[in-house]
């Protein structure tokens, strides 16, 4: 093989936006973080028999230095910070690109977010990816002693920080169903049922909505107090909630009355109570869906400054 071209490319992508999607929990950094790889391999024009380990160290090297120049961007992030979204059913966008797992869930995402960039890219390459540590040594510049060591210790904090959860699509679809039957003036009751006396909401709007959870809520009597509130918001306004498979998880979106894009939700799921509900509202990271909300609780970056 001379080089890379267009097959590559079409061919290899799929499994480098999983990677630097992963790495980032962004879509936006994902997607440049791809096509910067891409560039640098084709500019590399070097010959290789192996085009997929080849792009795959380069997206992993690219995301690496992306994360480490990220850092204090992310450290100033206003209020809670989540993965933009992936939603399942969105076949024109990266979702279809991105294999759906529980590595791929806002909740173990989040998780990586305590990883450093170096731990983060031998984590996902050696346990989601399935690669030998000599590659993964490849792709992060470390020797092999090194990367098994950066894997135990990142293991070590995945294990003790990982959630656990797991529902079946009949569940998802089932508790889908409660939340969209109480939008439409359902009994709440049904759906009080479903959730964990010590369910956590994490909300992210990035300082840009009305309501910025700066800190997560727990208890089911306070998080059904905001969920109530959103929910007859939603049917005062006229808005709208459709079911949708959200980072291999069950969520909703949620439409203002215009088609505009309000939020998305997901909820982790352990035996059919809700532990979990997380909600992304920042405009900025819900731009790859679709039209953003411009009516609702929302203010975009523009009308912020006065557009």
């Amino acid at each position: 093989m001379s080089g890379m071209d267009s097959r590559d490319y079409t061919q290899y992508r799929p499994l480098m936006f999983s990677i630097a999607y992963r790495m980032t929990g962004s879509v936006g950094d994902a997607e440049d973080i791809v096509q910067e790889a891409f560039l640098r391999a084709e500019a590399a024009k070097r010959d290789t028999r192996d085009g997929k380990a080849y792009l795959a160290t380069i997206t992993t090297r690219v995301a690496i230095d992306h994360l480490r120049s990220a850092r204090v961007r992310r450290e100033s992030y206003v209020g809670t910070w989540l993965p933009e979204p992936l939603v399942a059913d969105d076949t024109s966008g990266p979702a279809e690109r991105a294999e759906m797992s529980d590595s791929l869930s806002m909740a173990f995402l989040v998780l990586l977010e305590s990883l450093s960039p170096a731990e983060r890219a031998v984590f996902l390459l050696r346990e989601v990816f399935g690669y030998a540590y000599e590659d993964i040594a490849v792709a992060t510049g470390k020797s092999q002693a090194a990367c098994r060591q950066l894997f135990a210790r990142a293991r070590r904090a995945i294990d003790e920080g990982r959630p656990r959860f797991g529902t079946s699509r009949a569940d998802a679809e089932e508790l889908t169903g409660i939340f969209l039957d109480v939008a439409n003036g359902g009994d709440m009751a049904a759906l009080i049922g479903r959730i964990a006396p010590d369910v956590t909401f994490y909300g992210d709007s990035g300082g840009k909505g009305e309501a910025t959870f700066i800190a997560p809520v727990s208890g089911r009597d306070n998080v059904m107090r905001i969920v109530a509130a959103q929910i007859e918001r939603t049917i005062a306004l006229g808005a709208s909630l459709r079911a949708a498979i959200v980072n291999a998880q069950p969520g909703i979106l949620a439409y203002d009355a215009e088609g505009g894009l309000i939020a998305v939700l997901t909820f982790d799921v352990l035996d059919g109570q809700v532990q979990a509900i997380r909600a992304v509202a920042n405009p900025d990271k819900l731009r790859h869906l679709g039209p953003i909300s411009r009516t609702w609780h929302l203010r975009t970056a523009d009308e912020a400054a006065g557009g």
